[in-house]
């Protein structure tokens, strides 16, 4: 089978983390060769020249922005100004030296950027409706100016894009730091150190009344390294995941698969952060001829399974 990206070199901003990783390997799959640049290996994307320098040495085919600064609730909520900041700043530079190299970015944004009431499934077109939720829209706002600047950029200098978001990504290699965890990390985390302590309850965020639907970070590589091949428009494309769910079902479903069998218990005065949130995808499907292979159980188990792996290779 012939591959899509056969000889193509792929530059990929934040290569490193924990999405990075997977949209590598599968670029790789489609016989591209990435060109990874991240802040661990020694680039600031804050910085406009080190970013054109970037650019201009490497000679990509193609540009991928994954690099955010990101983090859970708690963490948008201790330091809003730098989720604004660095995800701003880094996006306007990367969105302006390709346009300024001739060079196909595809930029990966987020669910944050949705207005707070959207109705789910939330369609593209929505995407404009309204302000989004309130303990991460510093985060959602910088992110989803990028498009605004794709298009006006497109417009003056015919640059090519394809603006991707995908649901709430979780999988093997996520962050397990209790400061900066997003939710299926952060459960997974108390769930595991609650079994092993044998503790009698666990306390979640919220009321658990808030829902989510959950990507699978190599599902989401997947449809990243199609549209580096085939997209490039100025439609908004939304990336799915699973059914929706409750963060109820969720820590009880997390709790099952960790064999934790306390009670589980909920601290009201937290934040639930958005009512409820899932993506449309029939873009996805008809644009991108994708739709997400894993479950939400089966990605748990695969998630649980390299989070104790690792535990046990830092135990040594």
């Amino acid at each position: 089978m012939e591959k899509a990206l056969l000889g193509a070199k792929v530059l990929v901003t934040g290569a490193t983390g924990f999405l990075g990783k997977f949209v590598v390997h599968a670029l790789a799959e489609q016989g591209a060769v990435s060109i990874p640049i991240s802040k661990r290996l020694g680039y600031d994307l804050r910085n406009e020249t080190e970013v054109l320098q970037a650019l201009l040495i490497e000679k990509p085919d193609i540009v991928v922005h994954l690099a955010a600064t990101v983090g859970g609730i708690g963490a948008n909520m201790a330091r809003p100004a730098t989720f604004f900041r660095d995800n701003i700043l880094m996006g306007v530079n990367i969105v302006h030296a390709a346009a300024m190299a001739g060079i196909k970015l595809v930029n990966v944004s987020t669910c944050c950027g949705y207005p707070k009431h959207c109705k789910p499934p939330f369609k593209e077109e929505d995407f404009w409706n309204g302000y989004p939720e309130e303990t991460n829209a510093p985060y959602g706002i910088a992110k989803k100016a990028l498009h605004v600047m794709c298009e006006a950029y497109r417009k003056q200098h015919g640059f090519q894009y394809a603006y991707l978001i995908p649901a709430n990504l979780f999988g093997p290699g996520d962050t397990f730091d209790e400061k900066n965890s997003h939710v299926i990390p952060a459960l997974i985390k108390r769930f595991v150190d609650a079994f092993e302590a044998d503790a009698p309850e666990v306390t979640c965020w919220g009321t658990g009344k808030a829902t989510r639907s959950f990507l699978f970070a190599a599902d989401a590589a997947k449809a990243i390294a199609i549209a580096c091949a085939e997209l490039d428009s100025d439609q908004i494309v939304n990336l799915p995941g699973s059914e929706e769910i409750s963060m109820l079902k969720l820590a009880t479903l997390v709790a099952k698969l960790c064999k934790y069998k306390g009670k589980i218990c909920w601290d009201s005065t937290r934040p639930d952060g958005q009512p409820r949130r899932a993506l449309d995808g029939t873009r996805a499907r008809t644009m991108l001829g994708w739709a997400p292979e894993t479950t939400l159980e089966a990605g748990l188990e695969a998630t649980i399974d390299w989070y104790k792996d690792e535990r046990k290779k830092a135990a040594k």
